[in-house]
């Protein structure tokens, strides 16, 4: 009766000290030594006394310290880390191979028309297209699909949809199917960043989101940069479809971790399905990434890109209509009735369009005046990448301190002043130039990013974050191709002036100085809009107690 007395007082009232204890072969109670230094052995009443007494005295000195470990001593493998690294662990692997398989997927377009004998850039457009109008589709309804059905469920069908796309895209016989595949492949896409930034969001209270905003920087400012480098030599080793094999491994380590340690999350008040704002919301920005999409091959003035940009805005402005007067809309417009929002996503616009404008153009220079390899491209944009990882962490400590305003304004000036130094390089300009002018950029980067992403989201409630994420995700997504599509347009005005009987090649990079120039202006605009954000309303949260992040 003693022995079982005692080891039930032990193992209920010292439940935390289990995972150390070991228990005799006849049933005593060994473990105190591992305690005290000594060993109490129960085999009578007074041993029970003593060692129970000798238990709780000893226990009493533990440090603090001490006590957390031995409550998180039966935690092993995965069960070891805590619920924001496994999130942020996930997310970044998930988000790194759906960027990156963009730009490798851009990388291997020759190489795809040649196997499947479809050289023509409009039949290969298609196989980015087919992507995009999906993302169309499915990030407008993300926010409401993760609050409604539940985040863990929602992200982990989005990582599965897009791994075994993946595995079909390499599978594709003809362009047809690959971008059947790709559509399929857009379906996670479209949902796994803002679902998983919501996640993200929620799981730090406010004072901490400048944390998250150097998380989110890792797979957006990374994977564009190690895409081409990849995607080079694994076309030219293995061949283009090993560029969607590829997301096979990450799909499967990201997915096993959130089964594991996702936690679920579903908004009570998320409300029933918008069958006008969904299909509205597809339309439009379908319309409108299709037409900015189809500037490289036709130009502005080609009547299928006006006439989809005219459908897409107005379609965008019936949208406005309509959502404004439901009262369960798919996108939460009333979010930009607050100024942080608004103009946080307004900065972001130019941004976004300087940023990923430059990421395009910069590889077309290198490798079609340059004569550089994909390979070499990407090794040579890559220092950009970094600069932006070795600040990230000053940027974030910067920010409580600081504020977004001047962070983001000065980051952005700097940043056009960095790339106007471009417009002084020359077709024999040695390449650590470059590298030296990218990693430079980065290094501004960090300032507008992370705190960009921060301020965002300062004042959204948990509630709250999953629409927001939809609309924040939306926003890049349109400023990137918009971006995209002025620069190309304008690099393309450019080499059609070029004159026959000239030296094409020094031309041809003079011609490549004008969209630089543009990224600067992108820059510059959004500095200006940056002073607009409100540091006193943003800083505010670290002056009061902090909302403890939402969990399920």
């Amino acid at each position: 009766m003693c022995r079982l007395e005692v080891f039930f007082i032990v193992e209920k009232a010292w439940e935390p000290l289990g995972s150390i204890w070991g228990h005799h072969a006849s049933g005593v109670c060994i473990g105190i030594s591992r305690i005290a230094g000594s060993t109490a052995i129960c085999t009578d009443h007074s041993a029970h006394s003593q060692g129970l007494k000798r238990l709780i005295a000893s226990t009493a000195r533990l440090p603090r310290l001490r006590r957390n470990e031995m409550e998180t001593g039966r935690r092993r493998g995965i069960y070891a880390i805590s619920d924001r690294a496994a999130i942020a662990t996930v997310f970044v692997m998930a988000m790194f191979m759906d960027i990156m398989d963009g730009t490798i997927v851009n990388t291997a377009l020759p190489a795809i028309g040649t196997e499947l004998h479809h050289g023509s850039p409009t039949d290969l457009a298609w196989v980015i297209l087919g992507y995009l109008l999906s993302l169309a589709v499915w990030i407008p309804a993300s926010g409401w699909l993760g609050d409604k059905f539940g985040t863990k469920k929602v992200f982990l069908f989005a990582l599965f949809m897009f791994t075994a796309a993946s595995i079909l895209c390499g599978t594709a016989q003809s362009i047809d199917q690959l971008t059947a595949f790709r559509f399929l492949q857009g379906i996670g896409g479209g949902m796994m960043a803002p679902v998983g930034t919501a996640m993200l969001y929620r799981e730090y209270p406010p004072i901490e989101r400048a944390k998250v905003g150097a998380i989110l920087s890792i797979p957006t400012l990374l994977a564009p940069a190690t895409g081409p480098v990849l995607g080079g030599f694994i076309t030219d080793g293995l061949g283009w479809r090993w560029i969607f094999f590829i997301n096979l491994p990450f799909g499967i380590v990201a997915f096993v971790i959130g089964i594991l340690r996702l936690k679920e999350y579903k908004n009570p008040t998320a409300g029933k399905f918008d069958p006008a704002g969904f299909f509205l919301s597809a339309i439009s920005l379908g319309a409108i990434l299709y037409g900015l999409n189809q500037v490289e091959l036709e130009g502005w003035t080609s009547t299928r890109v006006l006439s989809s940009l005219v459908i897409g805005a107005s379609l965008g402005a019936l949208l406005i209509f309509v959502e404004r007067r439901i009262a369960e809309p798919i996108l939460a417009l009333r979010l930009f009735s607050d100024r942080v929002f608004t103009m946080t996503n307004i900065t972001s616009v130019f941004a976004t369009a300087s940023f990923f404008g430059l990421v395009l153009i910069m590889p077309l220079m290198l490798q079609g005046v340059r004569g550089l390899s994909p390979s070499e491209s990407g090794l040579t944009t890559f220092p950009q990448a970094i600069g932006v990882i070795l600040m990230s962490q000053v940027a974030r400590k910067l920010y409580p301190k600081v504020g977004p305003r001047r962070l983001i304004a000065a980051g952005l000036v700097v940043a056009g002043f960095v790339m106007l130094l471009l417009l002084w390089t020359t077709p024999d300009t040695n390449l650590w130039v470059y590298r030296a002018i990218l990693f430079s950029r980065g290094l501004c980067w960090a300032f507008v990013f992370i705190p960009l992403q921060a301020a965002a989201f300062s004042q959204i409630q948990p509630l709250d974050t999953g629409r927001a994420s939809a609309l924040f995700s939306t926003q890049r997504q349109v400023a990137s191709s918009l971006g995209i599509a002025v620069l190309i347009s304008v690099l393309m005005s450019q080499l059609n002036k070029i004159p026959v009987h000239v030296d094409y090649l020094v031309n041809a990079y003079n011609a490549y100085k004008v969209p630089f120039m543009w990224t600067c202006i992108f820059a510059f605009l959004g500095a200006i809009t940056a002073l607009f954000i409100d540091d006193e309303k943003v800083l505010s949260v670290f002056r009061t107690p902090s909302t403890p992040p939402a969990n399920s």
